[in-house]
């Protein structure tokens, strides 16, 4: 959905990012902070609202921890830094915004589509599949868009 055909919709979201409607892990706004365009540009201007730090006081930042490295452990053989960079498995990165989503109750969006029913699911995960079993809610960009009511 690119911003310069849906203005509307990404200023809608951009407003979001401006409230602080979304928390992120310092590792994924890294991500983040290379979109380009405008959305970019608001995710930048807005990095401390949207960052969770480890040690900040307003959030419950030990929980997030003790989430992350029991998913470590719990999700190892689909984690791809432990396993040789296998395509269709979830990265460290991956991993703190699920464990951060957790922690705060909120759903995690992506773009990634659960792995397909024929394939190992004993070796191959996305971040909608981990989220399943860590009982997170995850919405792709259409359902971001429909649960905060953005239309066009």
């Amino acid at each position: 959905m690119p911003e310069d055909i849906h203005p509307t919709i990404w200023a809608k979201v951009a407003g979001l990012v401006t409230e602080g409607t979304f928390a992120v892990t310092v590792e994924i706004y890294e991500e983040l902070e290379h979109l380009p365009g405008p959305i970019g540009e608001c995710i930048k201007a807005n990095g401390a609202a949207l960052q969770m730090e480890i040690e900040e006081e307003n959030w419950d930042w030990k929980t997030y921890l003790a989430h992350y490295e029991e998913m470590k452990v719990r999700h190892a053989s689909v984690i791809s830094d432990y396993n040789g960079n296998r395509k269709g498995t979830i990265g460290l990165n991956d991993l703190t915004i699920i464990a951060l989503a957790k922690t705060l109750g909120l759903p995690v969006v992506s773009s990634e589509k659960k792995t397909n029913l024929d394939q190992d699911s004993a070796k191959r995960q996305k971040i909608p599949d981990v989220c399943d079993k860590e009982g997170v809610d995850h919405l792709n960009f259409n359902d971001l868009l429909r649960a905060e009511a953005i239309k066009n």
